[in-house]
């Protein structure tokens, strides 16, 4: 039995192509469904940008269509879907987050958007991201404030801000970040929900560069495996991308008896972690252990040096980028970024060879790392989430990456690596586990964390933060 529309909003992925074959569903509910929680909780969080809801419908009907002839185009056909605004979609302007942005409308879709579309998947909604998405944050120049559903006086992270948000609010079950220093693991994180940022090239991106990888946001592993399966088909446009593979996305039963693990609860560099995160992955490593795993605790391998290495190039890359803006569209981006991204205006061509020497050495000294073990646990951050109004943590824009050492050398070493939810601070803040795995290895991160999803237990009640209408029989 189907139950009300208000609920078919929750409903995992997973479930719905079943649904949809039996006739107990179709997809024209489940979008129906998920626009009215839209409507619901919108004026709350704020996580979507260009919601649109005719087109949305009439994806839904073709999707009906197709599984009643018995022409699906496969498990995602009339799944709903948001995808981070930063990504083009076509006939969507891409303002990246920024008042500075270009409004010209995108004339294709970028790879994920056109992967999943292939499949079916309805795209209803973009989703928000802060200026050039370089903040760990909803606070955007050109987006209202988007805030976390588990608490509207804290901040959702980012940079795939509204992706976080709209996945723990129950905008349906599918969602797409990009991730170049955790921008899919810390909202993931502080928003309670599943996020994997999968080696790089394993999804194909444009456009690409170094770090930058696009990835499921969802609220379980087994909705993000399935995503996997469409978005890591071949595009010639990303010319980082890896080989095609077929790989069994699906297949996600194992156990961890006999693994070695990492636990890694400091970073080396950074904010320090606080003690509630700490109890919290403790508690994870202490699961795993009851599991069969071999846990052994690591000794943190990232330097100041490499940190501050990563800093420069960034800052240095962007004033390269924001600095051909004409000055009245270069003055709308938030203040903040302006003063990051001016301090790279007078670094010279030693300081940034240097800053790029330090992301080689991250890479070479990470992948080392990682050899010795299987599997490495870790915080996604090292606090829970934090004001809502904040473009960071510690709201300092001379180190403005403090709070990412955990997440930021998974992309720099082009590792998989996951976030999962695995508890919660005493006033109910989510906390996530960082799962991060060997070079290539996706499939491994994703069924260690299917594993830990299933011994952890059944997540807690999703938040609502927005009235709920009367369940419909």
């Amino acid at each position: 039995m189907i139950r009300g529309m208000t609920d078919l909003a929750d409903l995992p992925a997973t479930a719905m192509a079943p649904a949809f074959a039996s006739g107990a569903l179709s997809p024209v509910d489940v979008i129906d469904a998920v626009l009215a929680r839209v409507a619901q909780c919108e004026p709350a969080i704020c996580a979507t940008y260009a919601l649109d809801r005719e087109g949305a419908r009439d994806q839904a009907r073709r999707a009906e269509a197709r599984w009643r002839s018995g022409t699906a185009l496969g498990p995602l056909d009339g799944v709903p879907v948001t995808i981070k605004e930063m990504i083009a979609t076509r006939g969507v302007p891409t303002p990246m987050g920024t008042a500075a942005g270009d409004p010209s409308p995108a004339p294709a879709d970028a790879p994920t958007p056109a992967r999943l579309r292939e499949a079916g998947a309805v795209i209803f909604a973009k989703t928000t991201a802060p200026d050039f998405g370089m903040l760990s944050s909803g606070l955007s120049s050109f987006h209202p404030l988007t805030r976390n559903p588990w608490d509207l006086t804290r901040n959702p992270g980012g940079s795939s801000s509204g992706a976080g948000a709209a996945a723990a609010a129950g905008y349906g079950p599918l969602h797409v970040g990009t991730d170049i220093g955790g921008s899919i693991r810390l909202p993931a994180g502080w928003c309670g929900i599943f996020g994997l940022k999968p080696s790089n090239g394993r999804v194909p991106i444009d456009p690409p560069y170094m770090g930058r990888v696009a990835g499921p946001m969802t609220r379980t592993v087994a909705d993000a495996a399935l995503m996997m399966t469409a978005i890591t088909r071949p595009d010639a446009r990303d010319y980082t991308s890896l080989p095609a593979a077929d790989l069994p996305w699906m297949d996600l039963q194992r156990d961890v008896r006999g693994l070695r693990i990492g636990l890694l609860t400091e970073a080396g560099a950074g904010t320090p972690v606080e003690p509630a995160v700490s109890a919290c992955i403790e508690a994870a490593a202490a699961l795993f252990e009851a599991g069969g795993a071999i846990v052994e605790p690591a000794a943190p391998w990232l330097t100041e040096a490499m940190f501050e290495g990563f800093d420069t190039f960034f800052r240095t890359r962007f004033w390269a980028v924001t600095r051909a803006l004409p000055h009245d569209r270069y003055a709308m981006i938030l203040p903040y970024i302006r003063q990051w991204v001016e301090g790279g205006a007078n670094a010279s061509g030693l300081a940034l060879y240097e800053g790029y020497q330090q992301l080689m050495a991250i890479r070479e000294v990470g992948v080392r790392f990682s050899q010795r073990f299987d599997y490495v646990l870790s915080p996604v951050a090292p606090m829970p989430a934090y004001a809502a109004e904040l473009p960071g943590p510690n709201n300092d824009p001379s180190r403005p990456f403090d709070h990412i050492a955990f997440t930021m050398p998974a992309n720099m070493t082009e590792q998989p690596a996951a976030s999962i939810d695995c508890g919660q601070t005493a006033d109910g803040l989510p906390i996530g586990l960082q799962i991060a795995g060997r070079r290539f290895d996706d499939m491994g991160v994703l069924r260690v964390a299917q594993w830990f999803e299933t011994a952890r237990g059944p997540a807690r009640n999703w938040p609502r933060p927005c009235p709920s209408p009367p369940l419909e029989a």
